[in-house]
This record gives C-alpha cells, structure tokens and sequence, in this order.
C-alpha cells in the first residue's frame, strides 16, 4: 500500500513546471497515398528553466498537440546549461554554425535587450539571458539556426572554467597586467 502512495507522490514531481517552453515552427507535410492525401504535423519546441538551462526537441505525429507534446518531452531530456555572466548575458563573443547556418552572439551592457531573430530569440527567452545581440548569417532554416545557436552556446565558457582548466584562480585570469594598469 506504501508504495502505491509513493507512485502517486512521485507522479507530480516528474511534471517540471519549472520549465517555460516556446513553441517555434510547425510544418505540415503530406503523404500523397491511393485514397488521397494523409497529413501529418512537425514541431519544433525550446525548453529552458530560464535561469541557466536550456534544450530543444522536435516532435512528428498526426496531429499538432501530439507533436508538440513529443518535441517538449525531447527538449525535456536535451537540456544543457550554460554559464551567464550576471545572469543576463553571455561572457563573451561567439560564433556557432550548423549545416548552412551561422550565428554570430555578443555580449551587451544592461537595458540593451535581446536583439536577435525568431529562433534565437525564443532560445535566449528560455535561457534567461536579458542581454545579448545575435545576427543570423546564411540559412534562416529554424533547425538549422537553432542548433547554430546551441553549438555558440556550447563554446560558451566562464572565467572560472577557464582558470579550472589553466590551474589557476579566477583573479589571476580576470585580473589586467601592471603593465596595463601603469599606461591608464
């Protein structure tokens, strides 16, 4: 009887209102058969907790809330974090490609906003970034800029993993030389 009740506990939990989704394209294809034409739906889905996390999935099914609830589940099990400065913008400058598609990201100072086209722009909301100005160079298929996206946003890294991966302190890294400091 016990673990009957903890199923049930646990059943909620699994459903993560946590995350926001943000449906980003449906496309309607069809299957030309013998009795005439069979249609069926694709879904492109980000997901994000927006402090931090962020995932994609793509769902196909015969119908739209079908695929959408597959492309969610997808987006669900494909989540990556990624380090923010603030918890506004990026660290730094950066370049993603995918296929045709290129995305270039940069960092922007407070109040400027998320300046960046359909796709991006649903994967920064979901992402939690306030800042950041992105241009879409080359494909302006949304797969393609989307996972352009997540591959700048992989190249993404933060002071501190960079002085984890020299062997030194976050201050040695960000800290300007003397030299620097003398000639200002």
């Amino acid at each position: 009887m016990a673990e009957r009740e903890n199923r049930r506990d646990r059943a909620p939990r699994e459903e993560n209102p946590e995350f926001a989704d943000r449906l980003v394209a449906i496309n309607r294809v069809s299957k030309t058969v013998k009795g005439g034409k069979r249609f069926g739906f694709a879904a492109l889905v980000v997901v994000g907790d927006q402090r931090g996390r962020v995932g994609f999935g793509k769902g196909k099914a015969k119908e739209v809330p079908e695929a959408i609830r597959k492309a969610t589940e997808q987006a669900k099990r494909s989540l990556v974090r990624i380090s923010l400065r603030d918890g506004r913008t990026l660290h730094h400058d950066v370049e993603g490609r995918h296929g045709a598609g290129k995305v270039v990201m940069r960092t922007a100072v407070a109040g400027t906003g998320i300046i960046a086209g359909g796709p991006m722009r649903a994967v920064f909301e979901m992402l939690g970034v306030q800042d950041v100005v992105a241009k879409s160079i080359g494909s302006q298929n949304p797969y393609n800029m989307i996972r352009a996206t997540m591959d700048g946003l992989a190249k993404e890294s933060s002071p501190r993993q960079i002085a984890q991966r020299r062997g030194k302190k976050v201050a040695e890294i960000l800290r300007r030389p003397e030299a620097e400091v003398a000639e200002a």
